[in-house]
């Protein structure tokens, strides 16, 4: 009697094979690029901050005075500011808070004080490296600095961070929202009625998150003052364009578009928002893509309705509504 032989064993090669498909590959390869790229965005903005070209004002009695105040402070190792003269206190304090400068140094020829305006609701970083630096400058000859806060971080925002991690969440909402529908559905959808329902399904998404968290950070929490009602607006206009860029990508790339909306919105755009670091603290690339993306636009208006009675944020607004009007998605 015969028997018949069973199957070979297979190897484990064989085993990977049939486990790992190309697909899966190809994803995993693009899963370790997201994470390689993630630790060279954030250790490359945020290992070495350095002020560079900060706008500073310079307040003298006599204009001779401010003029040759500016020459020395341009000619700093690195230039660390970028100073011009500004008439008096009352206007460097104005400049301040329509955000044209970041701080100012009021000479006093008659005495050996002078005083220094900040801003730390524009970032206590950069308000506390401004406050070093100027220091350090008026103990080498021979004087003293007084600091003047004109817009101080809340005392719920110490570190002067709830803007960021606010606008952080938002974003994460956006295109969290986004890759549900397009697992749910397909990344792709496949006529306009699908891809207008997908739509307005972000956009009651974007109203309700835009609410909750303007309701968290303020009323609830306390962490930024303000009003409800501006925040909100903020908010769901940071997912929606968030979430609408994503499904764009999505149509475009297939799933692999979340992977690209991480990389602009993640990888990219938080190190170089302003949060931990604001822009003049951050390496020339991340400070010049930081206004272009959606994080660092949110932060730049989050923290301008929260210390700066709503100044300057016409730009940023503008950007995150190209986001929000480039991003729905095309169903063919």
């Amino acid at each position: 009697m015969t028997q018949t032989a069973g199957p070979a064993p297979r190897s484990l090669l064989d085993e990977l094979k049939d486990g790992v498909t190309p697909r899966a590959t190809l994803l995993v390869v693009g899963v370790l690029a997201l994470q390689l790229l993630f630790i060279a965005s954030y250790v490359g903005a945020l290992h070495h901050p350095k002020l560079r070209d900060v706008a500073f004002g310079v307040v003298a009695p006599r204009p001779a005075a401010a003029e040759q105040a500016v020459t020395r402070l341009e000619g700093l190792p690195g230039e660390p500011l970028d100073p011009r003269t500004v008439t008096d206190r009352a206007a460097a304090r104005e400049q301040i808070m329509d955000r044209e400068i970041d701080g100012a140094l009021l000479i006093d020829p008659a005495g050996t004080t002078d005083t220094l305006l900040v801003a730390s609701g524009g970032g206590r970083t950069l308000a506390n490296a401004l406050t070093t630096l100027v220091s350090a400058l008026e103990r080498s000859e021979g004087r003293t600095v007084r600091t003047v806060d004109v817009a101080p971080a809340d005392i719920g925002d110490a570190n002067g961070l709830t803007s960021f991690y606010l606008v952080v969440g938002w974003c994460v909402g956006g295109y969290l929202c986004a890759s549900a529908l397009a697992m749910s559905a397909g990344a792709r959808p496949t006529n306009i009625r699908r891809g207008i329902i997908r739509l307005g399904a972000l956009a009651l998404f974007a109203i309700l998150g835009g609410l909750g968290g303007a309701v968290i950070a303020g009323p609830v929490l306390g962490a930024l003052p303000g009003g409800v009602a501006a925040l909100w607006g903020l908010g769901a206009l940071v997912v929606f364009a968030v979430g609408a860029a994503t499904l764009a990508l999505q149509c475009v790339f297939g799933i692999a578009g979340i992977g690209v909306a991480v990389l602009l919105v993640v990888i990219a755009g938080n190190p170089s928002a302003g949060g931990a670091l604001p822009p003049p603290l951050l390496p020339p690339f991340w400070a010049a893509i930081g206004p272009a993306l959606p994080p660092g636009a949110g932060v730049w208006v989050a923290r301008s309705l929260a210390y700066f009675e709503g100044n300057d944020i016409t730009g940023p607004l503008l950007v995150l509504s190209a986001w929000a009007v480039a991003g729905p998605p095309s169903p063919w």
